[in-house]
C-alpha cells in the first residue's frame, strides 16, 4: 500500500512513527498522525488546514486537546460526559491517579525502554486511518494517497483526533470542501459539528 503513498504521505507516516518514539508509545496511533501533519509545510494538508484557519496557536490548542485526552487514557470529551453522566468523574480519578503515580499515568506511555521500543508497529487505530485514506482516494479516484486522505480518513473515523479536529472546524465536510469545492452551500456547517 505504502507504494501508493505520495511523498507528502509518507513523510507523515515517517513523521509519526517519530512522535511515537519521542513519546515513548508502543505503537503508532492516530494522534501521532495528527501531530505529524499539524507539522507539516507545503503540503496540501497544511494548505486546507490554514484555510480553516488553523493557525499556529490554533495547532496548538488541537496539540494540548490530544493531550488531554492522552491524560484522560485517550477516552474522548464525549466518552468523559458519557461516563460522568453515569456518575463516574473521569477528571476527579485522572487527579488521584496522577497523585498516587505522577502526572501522565493514565496515558498508557512507558518511561523505560523495553525490547519492543525499537520496532515500528502500527496500532489499530493508525491502521484503520491508513485504511480509510486509501478507500477515500479510490473512491475519488485518486491515483495516489496523499497526506490530505489521511487527514480525511481522521476527520470521518470516531475518536478522539477527529473529535479534537472537529472542536477546531475542521470536519469531513469542510475538509472536502477546500479541498474539491464540494458542499459550498453548506459553508456554515462546520460551525455546528462537535
Amino acid at each position: 500500500m505504502f507504494e501508493r503513498f505520495t511523498k507528502d504521505a509518507r513523510a507523515v507516516v515517517q513523521d509519526a512513527m517519530e512522535q511515537r518514539e519521542r513519546s515513548g508509545a508502543r505503537s503508532v496511533e492516530r494522534e501521532h498522525l495528527l501531530l505529524a501533519l499539524l507539522d507539516r509545510e507545503a503540503s496540501r494538508t497544511s494548505f486546507v488546514l490554514g484555510a480553516l484557519g488553523l493557525t499556529p496557536e490554533r495547532k496548538e490548542s488541537v496539540r494540548q486537546g490530544l493531550a488531554d485526552a492522552r491524560r484522560r487514557a485517550g477516552l474522548s470529551q464525549a466518552e468523559s460526559e458519557a461516563l460522568a453522566g453515569l456518575g463516574i468523574d473521569v477528571t476527579a480519578i485522572v487527579a488521584r491517579v496522577e497523585e498516587a503515580h505522577g502526572v501522565g499515568a493514565m496515558s498508557g506511555d512507558r518511561q523505560r525502554k523495553e525490547w519492543w521500543s525499537d520496532r515500528r508497529s502500527f496500532g489499530r487505530g493508525a491502521k484503520d486511518v491508513l485504511e480509510k485514506a486509501l478507500r477515500i482516494a479510490v473512491g475519488r479516484r485518486d491515483r495516489h494517497i496523499g497526506d490530505e486522505h489521511l487527514l480525511l480518513a481522521l476527520t470521518v473515523l470516531p475518536g478522539t483526533p477527529g473529535e479534537v479536529l472537529a472542536d477546531h472546524g475542521v470536519t469531513h465536510e469542510s475538509v472536502t470542501r477546500v479541498l474539491y469545492g464540494e458542499g459550498q452551500g453548506e459553508a456554515g456547517g462546520e460551525a455546528k459539528a462537535g
